[in-house]
């Protein structure tokens, strides 16, 4: 993927499901619930000792599945999630040595912004899909079209992720810069830790329409 029609692909999945997994026998059934609630996108985070392996499983077992790897901090786990199958990669920071390996290898890559010199440090390695991370702690919704704005003509795609949730996600999708946003209420780690696919599956539904309501 280049980096215009990653953009595109991400917009066209304006929800992404932010997960972190503890057992691998979860992961194929929590894609699953996703997908039958609508969520067709999302982000693994490399927080736990089965992500890697969850990566791949999901891959195998539902590769319709836009799987992104979340907590990429190194070049070794850029390696490992590319090889694992991921579609895309995000983290936290904007680490320089970090995106320009990931571009090395063909790796879509999403690095974390909270400031316009992290902005310009992304646009300077290439990057036009953008994490604004933490969003709600960073400022919100006002802070990302403030310090969005002078970069706007550039058409950069903004992923909002940290403190969404379904009463404020509407606000975030309606904003012209954001192509979508990153939710960990849709599957909690307790609705994961119990196996409760049916609520997570109902979750997603409700977001999926959610945003379909403003598309």
């Amino acid at each position: 993927m280049t980096s215009m029609s990653f953009r595109n692909i991400i917009h066209n999945h304006r929800v992404i499901a932010v997960l972190t997994i503890d057992k691998i026998e979860a992961a194929a059934p929590l894609a699953q619930a996703l997908l039958e609630g609508g969520v067709g996108a999302m982000e693994l985070t490399l927080r736990t000792p089965v992500a890697m392996e969850a990566i791949r499983t999901v891959k195998r077992e539902l590769p319709e599945m836009l799987l992104g790897a979340g907590t990429v901090l190194t070049t070794d786990q850029v390696e490992g999630v590319k090889e694992a199958g991921a579609d895309f990669a995000v983290a936290p920071g904007t680490n320089s040595r970090v995106i320009r390996h990931a571009a090395e290898i063909g790796l879509p890559f999403a690095p974390g912004i909270a400031t316009p010199s992290d902005i310009e440090r992304a646009l300077e390695n290439g990057c036009e899909v953008l994490k604004y991370f933490p969003a709600e702690t960073s400022g919100g919704l006002k802070n990302l079209q403030n310090i969005s704005k002078p970069y706007e003509h550039l058409g950069l795609g903004f992923i909002p992720l940290g403190g969404i949730h379904a009463e404020n996600m509407a606000d975030y999708l309606q904003e012209a810069c954001v192509t979508s946003i990153g939710g960990s209420w849709i599957a909690t780690p307790a609705l994961i830790e119990t196996g409760d696919w049916t609520t997570i599956s109902a979750n997603a539904r409700a977001a999926a329409e959610a945003a379909r309501q403003i598309d």
